[in-house]
């Protein structure tokens, strides 16, 4: 949607960013009554999300992870359905920590409805969960074969929410040769997801890394979209 970022408050007149709190409500009143004082508005997407993780942290240090499971997703979601990519007109990159939450709530899920996780994944699940904390994404090299599934499943969910995101863009800023190689991804998009995730660990970061170029090239990186042009060929 697009919005005017400062707000001020009818009541005591003071001015904050909508952009940076999400919120109407003045901060130093409590007043509900607010006007956008800004001349332009401008798309945003995104909403403040924190995400912690650190009381799920805690419990798993004495239970299993299945006690914790449904609590652990209910977070991840909260997160993941505020985040957008576009904060106040601008566009921001597919981050780690947006990666991360999406492939730990898939491989939490998976490893709690196992029979028991074993050890690789109960450890794998605790990087992703540390990831998720520190903004960083696992490499696949540490990703076991039982959740690869998770990273696939991941993949498509993430890349399909800055593709949205993407579209958005474009009807501002105009670029046919972008909107060809979002399609181009949208077929990829579609061969993941029938797949249910089981797609190679190296199909799915390639996936991101295209999906990162064309958001590049959309701010104003001349090199990036042919690169993603040339994963994606190289997917078939």
């Amino acid at each position: 949607m697009k919005i005017r970022g400062t707000r001020e408050c009818q009541s005591c007149e003071t001015q904050w960013s909508y952009y940076e709190t999400g919120s109407i409500t003045c901060p130093n009143c409590g007043a509900m009554r607010s006007v956008g004082v800004d001349e332009a508005r401008r798309t945003h997407t995104d909403s403040p999300a924190e995400l912690d993780l650190e009381p799920v942290r805690r419990t798993l240090a004495t239970e299993p992870l299945d006690h914790v499971v449904d609590d652990l997703k209910e977070r991840l979601r909260t997160y993941t359905r505020k985040r957008g990519f576009i904060n106040g007109g601008e566009l921001q990159p597919l981050d780690n920590r947006y990666l991360a939450a999406r492939e730990l709530l898939h491989a939490a899920d998976l490893a709690a409805r196992s029979h028991g996780p074993s050890e690789a994944e109960e450890l794998y699940v605790l990087e992703l969960l540390g990831g998720a904390e520190s903004g960083e994404w696992p490499p696949e090299t540490d990703l076991p074969d039982s959740l690869s599934a998770a990273r696939g499943l991941a993949v498509a969910d993430a890349v399909a929410a800055y593709r949205r995101d993407l579209r958005t863009w474009l009807e501002d800023h105009p670029d046919p040769e972008a909107a060809k190689t979002l399609g181009t991804l949208r077929d990829q998009l579609k061969r993941a997801e029938a797949l249910q995730g089981e797609i190679p660990a190296d199909t799915a970061d390639q996936l991101v890394a295209a999906t990162r170029e064309i958001g590049d090239h959309l701010r104003g990186d001349d090199d990036a979209l042919p690169s993603a042009r040339d994963r994606l060929k190289r997917l078939g």
